[in-house]
């Protein structure tokens, strides 16, 4: 049984194929999201790779922002959902897991069978997404992909106080012309970023095994600050950014196995 999930992001689009449930045959991410041609990239991409023919997905769900324009998916779920079955497959034993994506951040709470039992999260404000981390990185000139081995290079971290990005912008300004040094700027817009998530989590709970999803996992001075805040261990996944995807295509098998189900008892 070969499956899909896509998931259409804000600024990313994300496609995964699996196999019988446990076997990954492709997957692909393309910086492009909603209203591009990003999931038309990411599926065709996928599909190649694969070596499998689109007439052979037997299912595809969609997820993301944009989950309602591909109108080649059989059905939708929530990020939420996605991102839950998604980081349970690849920890089995996270209990919570920390989603920072592009415009949202969310903590997603599991209970003892991997299923969902509570959440949280911040859609209302850029400050602690991947968003913040964008306009900052925009400020200093530094490529995203820059901004962890900066913070690793910090001396001694600034305090970003500010929640508001557009404050927060000014706040950097101002310490860059107080001759604060790049990597100890970068530092505190990580542990800012951090900051915001870490109470999100706390108002919920933190169980372990505490992991990440999302795109923000990638970046390890965002990591290591919620470590230090959580005071516990952050796992991380090279296939944390498509959790979503992951997730949508195994709800993708488990609505097959359910109508194969449903066909055996009627008959």
């Amino acid at each position: 049984m070969v499956v899909m999930g896509m998931d259409i992001g804000s600024t990313t689009s994300k496609c995964l194929i699996l196999e019988d449930g446990c076997r990954i045959l492709s997957s692909v991410l393309v910086q492009a999201g909603i209203g591009t041609e990003g999931p038309k990239e990411a599926y065709d991409r996928a599909i190649e790779i694969s070596g499998v023919s689109g007439d052979a997905i037997s299912c595809c769900i969609a997820t993301g922002y944009g989950r309602e324009r591909w109108s080649q998916a059989d059905g939708m779920i929530s990020e939420l959902t996605a991102h839950a079955l998604g980081s349970h497959f690849l920890f089995p034993d996270a209990r919570t897991i920390i989603d920072i994506g592009g415009q949202d951040a969310k903590v997603i709470a599991l209970d003892d069978r991997g299923q969902m039992c509570n959440f949280v999260m911040n859609d209302k404000c850029a400050a602690g997404t991947g968003r913040f981390l964008d306009v900052m990185a925009g400020i200093l000139k530094k490529d995203i992909g820059e901004l962890e081995q900066l913070a690793a290079s910090s001396k001694n971290p600034v305090t970003i106080s500010s929640t508001c990005t557009v404050f927060a912008e000014s706040e950097v300004i101002s310490q860059l012309a107080a001759g604060a040094e790049i990597p100890d700027v970068v530092a505190g817009i990580c542990a800012s970023v951090a900051g915001r998530v870490a109470s999100l989590a706390r108002r919920i709970g933190i169980r372990e095994q505490v992991c990440m999803s999302g795109g923000v996992a990638q970046n390890g001075g965002v990591r290591k600050a919620l470590e230090a805040l959580l005071e516990v261990n952050v796992s991380f996944s090279p296939l944390a950014q498509l959790a979503g995807a992951l997730g949508a295509a195994i709800n993708a098998g488990i609505n097959i196995s359910a109508l194969k189900g449903r066909s055996m008892s009627i008959a």
